[in-house]
Parts: C-alpha cells; structure tokens; sequence
C-alpha cells in the first residue's frame, strides 16, 4: 500500500498548462501502476491516463490525447500529469491512483487514492 499526495493544481485559461504531480509513500511504489482520474461537479469519476511501473507503458483517455502526458520518476516517487492546451471541460477535481496489477480503467480497481487537487479552466 502506498499513501499519495497530490500538488499543482490551480486555475489557468484556457489554451494554457498546468503540470499536477503525486508523491507516493511505500517501498513498493515502482511495482504500481499509477493513474489519475478526475471529477467534475456532478459527474462520475472518470480515467484520465495510467502509466505501467517502470514508466514504459502508458494509457490515455481519448478526450485528452494528444494534449496530457502522463510521466513518472520511481527514483522521487512520484508521478506527474503534464496538461497543455487546457479547455474549460477539463475542470474537476484530479486524483492520483495506484493499484499493484496492470492499468485498469476503472476506478473501482484502485486501492489506493490521494485527496485530489482542483484544476479550474476558464474560457
């Protein structure tokens, strides 16, 4: 089990860029495979991207491929979800994830959770 910390949210115009990062706790964190999800007021939680432990395999949702990338360093411990040409749907709240099998898109399938942080995209 591995205890997350999610940073680097904010508010941004649209067309801009925020980088959010997730510093994990645990020994073991280079056997997970990590991902964030985020949720907007009332919508379901939804997968956003996932990146395999040793950082070579990577999933994106179709709604922000081509502008997130997804990226992690087991050396810090940490993942990062790097967010360019931001539009106002992609507000919500970003949580990081971890679980120690292969990436799902479920959240349902991650044990383990951060406590979000808010990214807001004005238009």
């Amino acid at each position: 089990q591995v205890q997350l910390v999610e940073s680097g949210g904010g508010w941004v115009q649209a067309g801009g860029s925020l980088r959010v990062s997730c510093a994990a706790s645990g020994r073991t964190f280079s056997s997970y495979t990590m991902a964030w999800f985020r949720q907007a007021p009332g919508k379901e939680r939804e997968f956003v991207a996932a990146i395999g432990g040793s950082g070579l395999r990577t999933n994106y949702a179709d709604s922000v491929r081509g502008r997130f990338s997804i990226s992690r360093d087991n050396a810090k411990n940490t993942v990062y979800l790097q967010m360019n040409s931001l539009k106002p749907e992609d507000t919500a709240v970003y949580y990081c994830a971890g679980r120690g099998g292969v990436t799902s898109y479920s959240p349902k399938l991650y044990n383990d959770w951060g406590q979000g942080t808010q990214v807001t995209v004005s238009s």
